[in-house]
């Protein structure tokens, strides 16, 4: 009978060989199944007497010592792959591997600029001319002050009609838009947003209705409508001449509306109706980025938050 030793070495043979993977991948299912190996070595059982409790164990191990996610499951997809080999030569009655998954990665934060930035880059005036500075300023003023989709703000128009996606009612102090899943919603748009689009319209041309979208609230100097791509690359030469440490994206804009709103008011059902969100729970991870920011200002102003020599307790 094999060793665990030579049934590694044999199942390495077999995907180095039969299945023609590359050298670094079988370098790293070698690193894998000697991970696996050691584990089962601790127990001690054999590797074809593995069972579904041990690589729950294991697995829960690894990620107690500090291994990503994303780590431990590449490491149990070398494993189920080695086991699904074992299953075919009749080695084990089944993959004590296969119902077990590894632990959800935790969601990166949604990246969202400080107050500080936000009003820094929305009072920012670039030397561009006069007809892309105000056009440029109101989509920075939408997409901070309403909290706008770049989608949904690129398909606003000047006015409503019954082929607009969405429209600005400047009377009303509203925006009007499609968001995701084709829902409708209403947001307000303040007194700031409200000057700089007035800016814009003034300067958007009396001959706007000869372009080709004539409809369209933002359009380029051809006169068709703006992309999302357009928007994207706008706002990152913007945020690149405001002197702002990292490039701003439209989204990123949003993420600080939502975060700088819940700060403010800690009212997270008034966010999720703002943002169009159809789950609270896509909305409750604000909740997070605006603990991070009650905790720096806690580390930066109770006298209890560090001890005697300006380090922390």
């Amino acid at each position: 009978m094999s060793t665990d030793a030579q049934l590694v070495e044999r199942y390495l043979e077999y995907v180095r060989v039969e299945k023609r993977l590359a050298a670094r991948t079988v370098a790293l299912y070698a690193l894998d199944l000697h991970k696996l190996a050691a584990f089962a070595a601790q127990v001690p059982v054999a590797l074809t007497a593995v069972q579904n409790p041990h690589i729950r164990r294991w697995v829960a191990q690894m990620h107690s010592g500090g291994r990503s996610g994303r780590g431990i499951a590449l490491i149990m997809s070398g494993w189920r792959g080695f086991y699904g080999w074992l299953g075919r030569q009749g080695l084990v009655a089944s993959n004590p591997v296969q119902d077990v998954r590894a632990p959800k990665a935790p969601k990166p934060l949604p990246k969202a600029l400080g107050v500080d930035d936000a009003v820094q880059f929305a009072d920012f005036r670039s030397a561009d001319t006069p007809w892309l500075e105000a056009r440029d300023a109101a989509m920075v003023e939408l997409l901070y002050g309403s909290g706008l989709r770049v989608g949904e703000l690129v398909g606003l128009d000047v006015m409503a009609s019954a082929r607009a996606r969405g429209w600005v009612d400047l009377q009303a102090c509203e925006a009007h838009v499609l968001g995701k899943g084709s829902k409708r919603r209403t947001v307000p748009v303040g007194s700031v947003a409200l000057q700089a689009l007035e800016r814009w319209l003034a300067l958007r041309g009396p001959d706007a209705a000869a372009q080709a979208d004539a409809g369209a609230l933002f359009t380029g100097r051809n006169g068709t409508r703006l992309t999302p791509q357009s928007v994207w690359q706008r706002l990152k030469r913007r945020s690149l001449q405001a002197g702002l440490s990292t490039p701003v994206h439209p989204h990123m804009l949003r993420h600080s509306f939502a975060s700088h709103m819940l700060q403010s008011s800690g009212d997270l059902r008034a966010v999720q109706e703002l943002l169009g969100h159809a789950n609270i729970t896509t909305t409750q991870v604000y909740t997070r980025l605006d603990f991070q920011h009650l905790a720096k200002a806690y580390d930066a102003a109770h006298p209890r938050a560090h001890a005697k020599g300006g380090k922390k307790e």
